[in-house]
């Protein structure tokens, strides 16, 4: 009996061993069957292979600052109050027009004191002249002493010089008379009035803005090796974001920005600086629009972007194969389909593809298609974009 016992516990041991066997050994072979599975997976992505395109670049400018060289305060240049204006706003001057009458009360008063002088200063010039006239006949006959005749020889000299200083003054007092007359200091248009009717102003204040928007002009600083492409004379056309700008500069009749949607204005390269010829890191160009259309004012705008009028071959790949917004990072599969994170230098831009300068070679694929989660190492199915 108790053999019995003992043959049918050791066979119930012998069992249970074998059953947790079995067990550790099916567990086993899964995790290596999930293993082997995690290593033979392959992520689905789109690729391109980096090639030589036509770039016509876009570049895009956060904040362009347009100015004009035309455009200068018309200043006081004497005293008074404005008792009329001969223009108004948005209207349009020429140089030298009369914008405004001033009124200065002294100075109708100072000319007429000023020609009383003058007038007091020629009848003591004609006594000093009658009076030099008769020492010098006198002088001549014997008649008189020499210092008599030098005395009224400088009589005579001292009362040109009160004459002269009296029409000097008259003459003082008509320029300023001339200065109550505000002129416009150049071609343009009346943009801002400082000053209105009734107001008093002291010399050289600002009572209006004067300004010709017809041509305007903005700067872009460059790195060299997409100024390199550049040269003076080419054309870019500028794009809006909007229809209608937010805001206005100066209140004008100017558009403030796109007329109807969609629509470019052109810009003309003017100026590099330095030169290309010069070695720089860094070029400053400068640009002019046409602006005769009274589209735009002198002012910063925002979102702007501006499309080159010259298009280059250059070794480019798409804009969505940039792994980030510092676009200096792609990925690239090998010939035994592993992912690599290549780091690259990349220069202009269009609607579609992005120059790249160095870090890729012509012909290596790139991927376009499924970049999130992507790591080094990892392996691809790739669907090459455009290929059979």
């Amino acid at each position: 009996m108790k053999k019995t016992f003992g043959l049918a516990v050791a066979i119930i041991f012998l069992l249970a061993a074998a059953i947790v066997g079995w067990g550790a050994w099916l567990n086993y072979s899964d995790e290596n069957q999930i293993a082997n599975r995690m290593n033979n997976r392959a992520v689905e992505v789109n690729a391109v292979r980096a090639a030589r395109r036509e770039l016509t670049p876009v570049i895009p400018l956060d904040a362009v600052r347009f100015s004009s060289d035309t455009i200068t305060d018309a200043v006081a240049l004497t005293e008074g109050t404005i008792i009329r204006w001969y223009t108004g706003k948005n209207k349009a001057v020429h140089e030298g027009d009369i914008i405004a009458e001033m009124m200065n009360e002294s100075i109708p008063l100072k000319i007429q004191q000023a020609e009383s002088a003058i007038s007091r200063a020629e009848a003591a010039l004609a006594q000093a002249y009658n009076s030099y006239q008769r020492q010098e006949r006198l002088l001549a006959r014997r008649a008189t002493s020499k210092e008599k005749y030098e005395a009224a020889e400088a009589q005579y000299l001292a009362a040109q010089g009160s004459l002269r200083e009296a029409q000097v003054q008259r003459d003082q007092c008509l320029v300023q008379q001339g200065w109550l007359s505000v002129k416009a200091p150049l071609d343009g248009e009346v943009l801002i009035i400082y000053q209105r009717e009734g107001a008093h102003v002291q010399a050289g204040t600002p009572v209006a803005l004067v300004g010709d928007f017809s041509w305007l002009k903005f700067s872009l600083n460059m790195d060299d090796v997409n100024a390199r492409h550049l040269q003076e004379g080419q054309t870019g056309f500028l794009r809006f974001p909007d229809r209608k700008m937010m805001a206005k500069a100066y209140d004008t009749d100017y558009g403030a920005g796109n007329k109807e949607r969609g629509m470019e204005i052109k810009a003309v390269l003017k100026e590099i600086v330095p030169p290309l010829s010069e070695p720089a890191d860094l070029r400053r160009t400068v640009w002019a629009v046409d602006n005769r259309t009274s589209i735009l004012e002198p002012m910063t705008y925002n979102g702007v972007t501006m499309r080159m009028g010259m298009s280059y071959e250059a070794l480019a790949v798409p804009l969505a194969a940039m792994v980030d917004k510092s676009r200096d990072k792609v990925f690239v599969v090998d010939e035994n389909n592993i992912v690599h994170e290549r780091t690259v230098k990349t220069g202009v831009l269009d609607d579609k593809y992005i120059e790249i300068l160095s870090g890729l070679a012509e012909g290596e694929v790139v991927i376009t298609g499924n970049l999130d989660g992507l790591e080094d190492g990892m392996k691809a199915d790739v669907e090459m974009d455009g290929e059979d």
